[in-house]
């Protein structure tokens, strides 16, 4: 991943985006076949929030030593690529929110998860860039959902 790259990503939110500079070493230690995936994974992070109804604060800081995104009434969005599953990536949720249930619920099996906690990709596929946007826009908006059946999520043709 070229600096440019990064800076350029980066630049998507310009003052909205309050990164920990460790952040950009674990995706630069990420093997060169999931680089690429991981690094569109981020920019769809940013370009989610960038056309959120709201203007939204995201902070991109390292929890588990894991690129994540907190806003102030979202829920933590995580996301990375494990050694022990190298073919796969994923976004992760707190296990404990409605979240990947309501996923479940609306999309079904447009999308694949582990348990309660994830979103899983797989390296080799394209995703579904509209359907995860929306998950990534639920997640960071929680707080602000969560009372709604399927936290306001509807299905997407």
């Amino acid at each position: 991943m070229e600096m440019t790259e990064w800076n350029e990503i980066s630049g998507i939110l310009g003052k909205r985006l309050q990164t920990d500079p460790r952040v950009e070493t674990v995706f630069h230690a990420y093997p060169d076949k999931v680089k690429q995936p991981m690094l569109d994974l981020r920019k769809l992070v940013l370009t989610t929030v960038k056309y959120m109804d709201e203007e939204v604060i995201l902070e991109e800081t390292l929890k588990w030593g894991e690129p994540s995104y907190l806003t102030k009434h979202g829920s933590t969005l995580r996301m990375d690529w494990k050694s022990r599953s190298p073919d796969q990536y994923a976004l992760y949720f707190k296990c404990t929110s409605k979240l990947v249930p309501a996923f479940k619920s609306v999309y079904g099996d447009r999308l694949q998860y582990e348990t309660t906690r994830a979103i899983i990709f797989k390296i080799e596929e394209s995703i579904d860039t509209d359907l995860i946007s929306r998950c990534i826009e639920v997640c960071l908006r929680y707080h602000k959902v969560k009372q709604y059946p399927n936290l306001g999520l509807e299905p997407i043709k």
